[in-house]
């Protein structure tokens, strides 16, 4: 049996002109709340899992991207139907994979909330897990 370093998991846009594919074995996971994440997504909050960069490839639609950043610090979305698919953070070493975007299921699962200070009024958080109210240091 493989161990999950070993997997490689697909994702990709809403409709499908970008895909990726990325091994499975993140580094972390998280759910964030502030509203850039919120703006970004159009969500009360954004799942992600981070990866150094290089464990991530495109594998259709390199010429169908539209990033809102840098190339160290950015928003990766497809520009035919806007899906955010991941943020390269971390002065540009790191993605976080919008974990909305996998088609293939990851072994990881997010460990807590984040900038939950900020979170959208309207929206409830109703799980167990650790909520901070910025970024854990």
């Amino acid at each position: 049996m493989s161990s999950p370093s070993d997997r490689t998991l697909t994702g990709g846009c809403y409709c499908g002109r970008v895909g990726y594919r990325v091994d499975d074995a993140f580094d972390y996971a998280l759910i964030c709340h502030c509203g850039n994440c919120r703006r970004t997504t159009g969500s009360a909050f954004k799942p992600f899992a981070g990866i150094l960069r290089d464990r991530l490839a495109l594998t259709k639609g390199a010429d169908g991207l539209m990033v809102y950043g840098d190339d160290l610090t950015n928003n990766t979305h497809c520009a035919s139907c806007g899906s955010l698919l991941y943020s390269v953070v971390r002065n540009g070493e790191w993605v976080h994979v919008a974990m909305g975007t996998l088609i293939d299921t990851p072994t990881i699962r997010p460990t807590a909330h984040i900038f939950a200070g900020s979170k959208a009024p309207w929206h409830q958080i109703t799980d167990d897990l650790p909520q901070y109210q910025e970024f854990p240091t």
